[in-house]
């Protein structure tokens, strides 16, 4: 059995479900969500809660990978509800003299040291806010968020020496000795 599956997803106020035959549509007052389900899981709305199951005919053998797959599509479906009610955001940190980031209609533009401007664009309803140097990326879809969010990281990651680039906000960043300062420490006794 798996503990994440069995539990019901409770739906609050404001937000509609409706479960096809293969998909699940959210509607809630951010904006709207839809999934496709995969065919073994079974979603049930009962009164206001969402029941997720798996279909009774299924052999021993298939029911070890289909467990995982149960769990998952229930925290999906939270993740969705969650979404549509509260959104999602996540905040990068730019470090390094003379980077910077800014909004330009609904792309993010960086300046982090290339010969060139970086452009990511806001795809699947993403939407960036720039404060002094904290990016912040929110949106209803959290997979859509946590992916945009890593391109922003992945074009200029914080390099160990000196610290410039950008990082999630609150992530530790392992700091290296540069040559000069590790040859200067030498074990007492070593020439």
């Amino acid at each position: 059995m798996s503990r994440i599956g069995k539990k019901p997803i409770e739906i609050p106020a404001g937000v509609t479900v409706d479960i096809a035959a293969s998909e699940i549509k959210v509607v809630g007052p951010k904006g709207q969500l839809l999934r496709f389900l995969p065919y073994q899981v079974i979603v049930k709305k009962e009164g206001n809660q969402i029941i997720v199951s798996l279909h009774e005919h299924t052999g021993a053998r298939e029911l070890l990978n289909i467990r995982a797959l149960w769990g998952l599509v229930r925290a999906l479906i939270a993740n969705m509800i969650e979404g549509v009610t509260k959104g999602y955001s996540i905040k990068l940190e730019i470090e390094g003299v003379g980077y910077k980031a800014e909004v330009q209609g609904k792309d993010l533009v960086l300046d982090v040291g290339f010969s060139h401007t970086v452009k990511i664009p806001a795809i699947g309803g993403v939407s960036f806010l720039v404060e002094k140097n904290i990016i912040t990326v929110s949106g209803i879809d959290k997979e859509t968020v946590g992916q945009v969010a890593a391109s922003v990281r992945k074009t200029k990651p914080v390099e160990p020496y000196k610290g410039k680039g950008i990082k999630y906000q609150g992530e530790y960043v392992r700091r290296k000795l540069g040559k000069r300062v590790a040859g200067a420490q030498v074990a007492p006794g070593a020439k």
